[in-house]
């Protein structure tokens, strides 16, 4: 066995690899394609980082192609991001005229690819109508969506899905995801990869340089948020919270880090509404971090006492997933994913509203010794369902049954 797969077995466990070896021996030598409309920023690159080459080293020849636009398609596929998450967007004929033509433009570079793979999964709307514009395919297609589609605006759901509908099945991370379509839908949640450099273990060293490069006092509590700046991940509201707490511990820190998505292009504008709202609280560290910031991620979840992921929506949360990775009760929006994984009381606490979060805060660190316990409690939580091996034996799992569906 591989050196890296040898790695996965010492955290994941010898079955979890063996099941993945199973599963992958009918599909060696076969051509697999993820298609993403970003290498940097958001939970779907952060999969396919490590999934992809975990793919190879078990002998599925697999590739990550990415398509890109410009400044119109973005526009649009934001505008459907936010739309799927229940906002009424009204998307106008000329973005949508874009983000055609981009597609089009895309599939005359991808069609070789595309056409020749055997398994091709297509990652959330921006690359939705490939499919249509690759007519002499000859593999089994999914589309996989990441996003909380629960209550979608119905316009722009029912454009979507006439693109959508054709392919041999679609995956969900949740049951109230799902939408009703004319193929089979699977449940699969996403993943953390627990030997990338945000999961792996750190020295105290690099804990300690965390602290001194960000000018952030070891001496008092620290509260932390990560993710990129997006109105649905609320921002304001755990500074809102923050400002709650400070009330009764005057003493605490907040931490809001994150970067951009370079298919999101509102990120700017909120990041100005952020700074509006700390004002000139020194004590509030608003960073703005590069997307190869993994090391630094991953020190600052292990160095702060609370972590919360306070978003008004959610497709999965892929920032709880680490945060309980790294032993910590986190505390986050009664959403989506996150709901699938903060076990309420037992591995964090899930709140509608800053006050809530600001409750939970100030239990959690009057309370050392709960924190300690739920914090043990959500990390085997994630070696048990979230880790990137049980999220690859599904996917497996899911194309071993598309292929003997065609065979029966």
């Amino acid at each position: 066995m591989s050196d890296l797969l040898n790695a996965y077995q010492r955290v994941a466990g010898k079955d979890a690899v063996d099941h993945l070896q199973q599963l992958s021996a009918p599909l060696k030598g076969a051509k697999f394609v993820h298609v993403n409309s970003t290498r940097v920023g958001g939970g779907v690159a952060e999969i396919l980082m490590k999934m992809v080459p975990l793919m190879n080293e078990l002998g599925i020849e697999t590739s990550w192609e990415v398509i890109t636009g410009e400044d119109k398609f973005y526009q649009c596929t934001k505008s459907m991001h936010n739309a799927l998450q229940g906002d009424p967007v009204n998307i106008t004929s000329d973005l949508l005229k874009a983000y055609e033509e981009t597609n089009a433009k895309n599939a005359e570079t991808l069609r070789p690819i595309l056409e020749d793979a055997d398994y091709v999964i297509i990652h959330d709307p921006q690359p939705a109508p490939l499919l249509s514009l690759c007519p002499n395919r000859k593999g089994k297609w999914v589309w996989r969506c990441h996003i909380d589609a629960s209550k979608p605006y119905p316009p722009v759901w029912n454009y979507l899905s006439q693109y959508v509908k054709d392919y041999d099945a679609s995956f969900f991370s949740l049951a109230d995801f799902a939408q009703q379509l004319p193929h089979t839908q699977y449940l699969i949640p996403p993943s953390i990869d627990p030997l990338r450099e945000k999961n792996m273990e750190l020295s105290q060293a690099e804990i300690d340089s965390t602290y001194e490069e960000f000018n952030l006092d070891r001496t008092r509590p620290i509260m932390l948020q990560v993710s990129r700046y997006d109105r649905f991940k609320d921002p304001i509201g755990v500074i809102q919270a923050y400002k709650l707490v400070k009330q009764s511990i005057p003493e605490i820190q907040l931490v809001l880090a994150g970067g951009g998505a370079t298919d999101d292009p509102e990120g700017e504008e909120v990041l100005k509404e952020v700074r509006d709202s700390a004002g000139n609280d020194t004590d509030i560290h608003i960073l703005l971090l590069p997307p190869d910031a993994h090391k630094t991620i991953n020190a600052l979840q292990r160095l702060s006492d609370i972590v919360l992921q306070k978003s008004l929506k959610e497709g999965f949360g892929l920032t709880v997933t680490e945060a309980m990775w790294k032993g910590k009760p986190v505390i986050g929006g009664n959403t989506g994913g996150i709901r699938l994984q903060i076990i309420n009381h037992h591995t964090g606490f899930l709140v509608d509203t800053p006050e809530g979060a600001a409750l939970r805060i100030q239990e959690l660190l009057q309370n050392p010794d709960k924190m300690k316990e739920m914090g043990k409690q959500a990390k085997e939580y994630v070696r048990e369902n979230f880790l990137s091996t049980r999220h690859l034996r599904e996917i497996l799992s899911l194309f071993t049954i598309l292929d003997n569906q065609s065979k029966s």
